[in-house]
């Protein structure tokens, strides 16, 4: 399996997943600092956090819809250079208006990513490989948010949160030269892959529903599965944007931590987190092998590990300490990334590989909204109480109640419904 050209690429989507959330989560840690010196209300840094899903959510259906066009070679190339510059312009933001501009246009470049990485699994793995390369590829995101707090933590105490942003850009671009060496957008494109494991990847890449190759996009985008799999991933959304923006926050605001101590309690949650989110693919693929029923083998990871999020973040707006607060929110994290790769396997398991990039923009879109939404009520809640109570317990009933519909309402396609309908 090490020798396998795939593992490279797999290890490519891997980094770039580090890079994405240590990009994401500066602002983050930085947000207290930053608050300080441009005299924000916590309103105004919810606003802040949430522009950035502005542009995000509509460039996740665009990078999807592109990556299907144009492959995810391409993609991501243009998108991690981007992104990455955006980040950096961070450091030149001169007040409020100015940070919602820099952060709608980081927000446009990180987009595709996760659509680009479900397009690259579904075109270099064989099925039976995919939803494990799902969770493997994307484990890298919660250690980036992991690292994000130390090192935009000592950068930002030592030498200004300014300079935090400039020195990550270079993560990026170096990401980016290696990827235009390294990947194609097929196996087949690449001179360096045996033919061997061309075959091995392309024999077994047949699609695991029995949907007709003439379905359209649209026919996709009215199926349930589709739409109560957006709906599970929104409130998956919800609760990882609220931790991602504002529970450093309210470490220092309501648990009294200094940026220091800070920078390193978040990092557990996020360390555990990508534990979830490694084994997410595993234990689905276990079940399924143990089973033989493929949508229940999601549908179990997805709604328990819900469940198990909404009980635990919402507690945490209860505990009294911050080691307390620390271990729900790390154990609340760690359930909610189980389902991290669930979502995209659903989509690879019932969509043509022509429209899996499309389906994907579409359903993580749907799904961002929440990234817009989250950040704002917090900040309101927390302006308008004085507490961040409230707002962990709204996260936790949201996503109780999507596990309840997605258990409920989740259905196969019906493969006798005539595609005409569709078109």
């Amino acid at each position: 399996m090490v020798t396998k050209y795939r593992n490279k690429i797999l290890v490519m989507l891997f980094a770039s997943g580090v890079i994405n959330y240590l990009d994401r989560s500066a602002l983050s840690v930085a947000a207290p600092l930053i608050t300080k010196e441009f005299n924000l209300s916590a309103a105004q840094m919810g606003m802040i956090f949430s522009v950035f899903f502005i542009g995000y959510a509509i460039f996740n259906f665009v990078g999807g819809y592109l990556a299907d066009k144009l492959g995810p070679r391409k993609v991501f190339i243009y998108a991690m250079t981007f992104w990455s510059l955006a980040c950096g312009a961070t450091a030149f933001a001169w007040n409020f208006v100015s940070l919602l501009v820099i952060r709608v246009l980081f927000g446009v470049g990180e987009g595709p990513i996760s659509e680009t990485v479900n397009k690259t699994v579904n075109n270099w793995f064989p099925k039976k490989e995919r939803a494990r390369a799902i969770g493997i590829g994307n484990c890298g995101q919660p250690l980036g948010g992991a690292l994000s707090a130390p090192i935009v933590g000592f950068i930002a105490i030592r030498y200004g949160w300014r300079i935090a942003f400039i020195a990550i850009v270079l993560l990026g671009i170096i990401w980016t030269l290696a990827w235009a060496k390294i990947a194609t957008d097929y196996p087949s494109q690449n001179p360096k892959i045996s033919k061997k494991e061309i075959a091995e990847i392309e024999g077994d890449q047949e699609l695991l529903s029995d949907v007709s190759e003439d379905a359209s996009l649209g026919f996709y985008l009215k199926q349930p599965i589709i739409l109560f799999t957006a709906l599970g991933f929104f409130a998956y959304n919800y609760i990882l944007f609220f931790f991602l923006t504002w529970f450093p926050s309210y470490l220092v605001m309501a648990k009294h931590l200094s940026i220091k101590d800070m920078s390193l309690a978040t990092v557990i949650p996020w360390v555990i987190g990508s534990i979830g989110l490694a084994t997410s693919g595993i234990l689905t693929d276990y079940i399924y092998n143990k089973t033989g029923k493929l949508l229940f083998s999601r549908k179990v990871v997805l709604v328990g590990g819900l469940l198990g999020a909404a009980v635990t973040v919402g507690l945490t707006g209860f505990a009294s300490s911050v080691t307390a607060a620390v271990a729900l929110m790390s154990i609340g994290i760690c359930f909610l990334y189980l389902t991290g790769s669930i979502y995209w396997a659903i989509i690879q398991d019932n969509v043509r590989g022509s429209h899996v990039g499309g389906v994907g923009g579409f359903v993580h879109g749907l799904a961002n909204i929440s990234g817009i939404i989250a950040p704002t009520i917090t900040g309101f809640i927390v302006s308008s109480t004085g507490s961040f109570t409230s707002a962990f317990v709204v996260a936790g009933a949201l996503a109780v109640f999507a596990a309840l519909m997605v258990a409920l309402f989740a259905k196969p396609i019906n493969v006798k419904k005539q595609i005409s309908s569709a078109t």
